[in-house]
């Protein structure tokens, strides 16, 4: 039996990079069956930290993306949506400006969240991927023009809201975009790849959490990284040698200390041609992956740690589980399969 097509959620996320949209079907408590998907790189933010507005050009190719996700919606009733714009709606000054423009054009209502938000569901899109013997961890989700790190505890009255543990969080104002825009992302030497780590590492200096139990003798604990952008499911596809991208084998993938070592090793020994021609970077992210590594190691020279594990689920992902939870979706789904599975008692007509 097929579920009504009020299941459906729809979760979109325009991002200073990429125009992603996921709709979803609630399944098990903290799970969904993607039903469809798009992503495209729009590069939104093009140009936005020299000028501080959003260009002609990159304003029309978001809207194209964002046609294409206005016809999915439109082909596919929802019971709930919520489509978000992130960094580089918040930071121009014609942000605003160019959501009424989407909206005309469209017919998209787009919100912009604040960066708390932003750090808060990609938490929440992550939570399945945090095991149950992990004191702590520092999740991380670099975008492309600002990226977002939570410190979460877990000792203390755990729940299954990963959200609910995070103690300590901040948003630097960079990004994959803002950061090669800065510094160049074609002729990456290693001396332009160390002003860029010397850069975020500047704006990590700035952030002071407050002790926390699961960061306290941090080689008696078990904590780890968990990383969720495309530096890192780059990385991971770098390391796995993949002859195309494949996101089965990648979210979830861990990864040790010296295999992250190797492959920004192997990274940097690249040209720019040489990172366009392997299958999980492309051209679209030759410019840009390097940055992306920078803010990595940045993160890692912070919070040292023995392991990373790769996300390959943001934003949408947590978009989906909040509206999911609050709307009792799971409750439904279970029971929706109740009642299809009921047999008749003895003696009852089937």
């Amino acid at each position: 039996m097929r579920r009504p097509v009020d299941d459906l959620y729809a979760a979109l996320d325009l991002g200073t990079n990429n125009c992603r949209l996921l709709i979803a079907q609630p399944t098990r408590p903290g799970q969904f069956r993607v039903v469809d998907a798009f992503s495209r790189i729009v590069r939104l933010g093009e140009g936005l930290d020299a000028t501080g507005r959003l260009s002609g050009d990159a304003m029309d190719r978001a809207i194209e993306a964002l046609k294409i996700c206005a016809g999915k919606l439109k082909n596919r009733p929802v019971r709930g949506h919520r489509l978000i714009a992130t960094e580089a709606c918040r930071q121009a000054q014609n942000g605003a400006e160019f959501l009424h423009r989407v909206e005309a054009e469209t017919g998209l209502k787009l919100e912009i969240v604040t960066r708390e938000t932003e750090a808060r569901l990609a938490v929440a899109g992550c939570s399945s991927l945090v095991g149950r013997d992990t004191d702590g961890l520092v999740l991380f989700d670099i975008g492309g023009g600002s990226s977002e790190i939570a410190m979460i505890d877990l000792t203390e009255n755990r729940t299954n809201r990963l959200a609910d543990h995070i103690k300590a969080w901040t948003s630097l104002p960079v990004g994959v975009v803002t950061l090669s825009e800065r510094h160049g992302g074609c002729l990456v030497t290693p001396e332009v790849f160390a002003a860029m780590v010397e850069e975020v590492d500047a704006m990590l200096d700035a952030f002071i959490p407050p002790a926390l139990p699961a960061f306290s003798g941090l080689g008696d604990r078990r904590i780890h990284l968990l990383g969720t952008s495309g530096t890192v499911t780059t990385l991971a596809g770098l390391h796995l040698d993949l002859p195309r991208y494949d996101r089965r084998k990648v979210d979830g993938l861990w990864l040790s200390n010296d295999e992250v070592d190797r492959m920004l090793e192997r990274l940097l020994s690249w040209d720019f041609e040489a990172r366009a021609a392997n299958p999980c970077i492309g051209a679209d992210r030759a410019d840009l992956v390097l940055a992306g590594c920078a803010i990595l190691q940045s993160i890692r020279k912070r919070w040292p740690s023995e392991r990373m594990r790769v996300a390959d689920r943001g934003l949408r992902e947590g978009l989906l589980n909040e509206m999911m939870a609050s709307d009792g979706a799971w409750r439904r789904a279970g029971r929706n399969f109740r009642t299809r599975n009921q047999r008749p008692s003895p003696g009852e007509s089937p």
